[in-house]
């Protein structure tokens, strides 16, 4: 499992969102306080940032512990944003991609990461990866589960979805073919940010008109923080947050 976050708002410093608070990102990384599989995310981690006049998000990724990390350390001070994606990994398997399979991943103006695992992985989803067009199975980031969900949401994307169609749609089609997977996607264009809670934690925090964080779990003890029912799908913007269950499949 991992810990994710997405922010949108006012500009902040990277470590106002994901260092400085008493239960931040980088403390979840070794103290997570929701998380239902895993206890330790130090198999990588990664920030996406987005820069005024730049739709394309710049990214900083590594494979090792948050925590050991000093350039991300100075990177999180001086940088700053409106919108930004987070994330700390606890890997389902071991493998040799290193920071290629630590989120956020990335497409044009998309910052991607998912929270959980693909029950049966990889066989499990042969199916649904078959349908996919060659070039995009070639252009995978890593040989996990996860960068077949990305591609699984792109494709889906680049058929003519909206995004937040694409993601349930996703989470639909896996979950009908690998019963049991935990499915907690989270995706940003830095204009919006959209979710789904599907097995395990997501919350959000809203200040209408002002920010909008969406998380795994809360970064601090405010009581405007708002839990996410399982099978439900968010989509937000800094004005709103829309919240719409979402039907398991039929068996």
């Amino acid at each position: 499992m991992c810990r994710h976050i997405a922010y949108l708002g006012p500009p902040v410093a990277l470590r106002e969102i994901l260092t400085v608070p008493a239960h931040s990102l980088v403390r979840q990384s070794w103290e997570p306080r929701r998380q239902r599989s895993g206890t330790v995310n130090a198999d990588g981690f990664g920030v996406g940032w987005y820069a005024d006049g730049d739709p394309v998000p710049g990214r900083y990724r590594r494979s090792g512990p948050v925590w050991g990390d000093e350039t991300f350390a100075d990177l999180a001070r001086v940088v700053r944003s409106t919108a930004l994606l987070g994330a700390v990994r606890d890997a389902t398997r071991a493998g040799a991609d290193k920071e290629a399979a630590a989120a956020p991943f990335a497409s044009g103006p998309l910052l991607f990461s998912h929270n959980g695992a693909v029950a049966g992985w990889p066989g499990s989803l042969v199916p649904l990866a078959g349908a996919l067009p060659p070039e995009r199975l070639l252009a995978l980031a890593a040989r996990s589960d996860s960068a077949l969900v990305w591609a699984l949401v792109l494709h889906r994307i680049a058929e003519g979805d909206e995004i937040a169609e694409a993601v349930s749609g996703t989470v639909l089609d896996i979950a009908g073919a690998a019963p049991g997977s935990r499915l907690n996607l989270l995706l940003t264009d830095g204009a919006v940010i959209v979710a789904t809670a599907w097995g395990d934690s997501l919350w959000y925090l809203h200040e209408p008109g002002l920010r909008t964080v969406v998380a795994s779990e809360p970064y601090d003890d405010s009581p405007s923080w708002h839990e996410v029912p399982d099978r439900t799908l968010l989509a937000a913007t800094r004005d709103d947050v829309l919240l719409t269950p979402l039907k398991e499949p039929s068996a």
